[in-house]
């Protein structure tokens, strides 16, 4: 079963800072990562700068329009109009069957804000306190979403390349 979990951190850059961290967890077999994505959103920024992670991905990484749609529905959605409000609304339904729903959006885009950043990360097989201690330096807080295998699944279906 694989989860999406978003780690958040308390400076713009302890994101960035995380993911050689990650790189050795992977190797000590502490976390399997399938991909990953990093926001980060320095104070003065209006919205936060997002890359994904080709190096931390594994066999079967989703697209980069996976990491797209979720960060438009995390930081974007109060800039959009009513006419792309309800293509949104549409996204976010297809979003909910694969596991990520509303309740998580709101969770990730209240904590993430300016002058933090955050890790975003499809893994499995994560010993989540191994990982928690591993960070360097900065306060990671963990929010999560695990996926079943049919929602896993159809995530894949989804936004396959």
């Amino acid at each position: 079963m694989a989860t999406l979990t978003v780690w958040k951190f308390d400076t713009p850059d302890g994101a960035e800072a995380a993911e050689s961290t990650l790189l050795q967890l992977q190797r000590q077999q502490l976390i399997q990562v399938l991909d990953a994505a990093v926001a980060t959103w320095p104070q003065d920024a209006k919205k936060p700068k997002t890359k994904q992670l080709h190096n931390l991905a594994g066999v079967g990484a989703l697209s980069g329009m996976f990491w797209g749609m979720l960060f438009g529905l995390i930081f974007l959605m109060p800039l959009f109009g009513a006419a792309i409000g309800a293509a949104a609304g549409a996204l976010g339904g297809k979003m909910a069957d694969v596991g990520i729903d509303d309740d998580f959006i709101e969770s990730v885009k209240s904590q993430v804000t300016p002058g933090t950043s955050a890790i975003f990360l499809l893994s499995q097989d994560a010993v989540v306190d191994r990982v928690k201690e591993a960070f360097p330096g900065a306060h990671a807080e963990l929010i999560q979403s695990n996926l079943d295998s049919a929602q896993e699944a159809k995530l894949r279906e989804v936004f396959a390349e």
